[in-house]
């Protein structure tokens, strides 16, 4: 069920700074709080392959978000402790090492399961142990969320495992997403910052697609 639309839901997760100080984030409220947009990108697991080419593009473009008034804010279901010792393992060595902004700990899968991102193939209760079998890795999927200064969802997109994320396009996003709200203009396909956009009507279309 897509959650664009809606506001992103309110709870406290654990998470980690880069100076290995453990905080409670609130994506919501940092959302509102702060009177900015957040970028939150989930990725399954710490010390794996696809994961840290990804920590390290978002850190490369968080200057461009930081000018575009965005917290970039990391997330997976590792602990504070496993998400440390990535951040002090060096790039050369498969690390994140460089990397700035926080990391959410979801240990107990609370956010990632009300978002329904895990990987999980199926559950089964088993009355021998009076428990709930999962089949699945039970991790998250590359799911990235961007989240407006009223705290809303304004874009959603989930990657399966093997596939990374082109960290340019959600620059794009937050760029189209600003125009609409400064300009209350639409945002054609392949807009980019600088393009013309179109007023929502017949002929702003027409007057656009004879030019284009």
């Amino acid at each position: 069920m897509s959650l664009v639309g809606k506001k992103f839901p309110s709870i406290a997760v654990d998470a980690i700074s880069e100076m290995g100080d453990n905080l409670k984030i609130n994506i919501f409220e940092e959302a509102i709080n702060k009177n900015k947009k957040v970028l939150l990108f989930w990725y399954p697991k710490d010390f794996t392959f696809v994961c840290p080419t990804e920590l390290h593009a978002f850190q490369a473009a968080l200057p461009e978000f930081e000018k575009r008034n965005t917290i970039v804010i990391g997330a997976s279901c590792d602990t504070n402790e496993v998400h440390f010792a990535w951040l002090n393992t060096p790039k050369n060595n498969g690390g994140i090492e460089g990397v700035t902004y926080p990391i959410l700990a979801d240990t107990n899968r609370n956010l990632s399961n009300i978002l329904g991102i895990l990987d999980i193939d199926s559950t089964e209760y088993s009355e021998e142990t009076d428990s709930i079998i999962i089949e699945g890795s039970n991790v998250t999927f590359r799911a990235t969320y961007l989240i407006d200064e009223t705290g809303k969802i304004f874009h959603e997109s989930v990657n399966d495992m093997p596939l990374g994320r082109n960290v340019n396009e959600y620059l794009r996003m937050v760029d189209a997403y600003t125009h609409i709200q400064e300009k209350g203009e639409v945002c054609p396909a392949n807009w980019e910052a600088g393009k013309e956009a179109m007023s929502a009507d017949r002929t702003s279309t027409a007057e656009y697609l004879s030019l284009n």
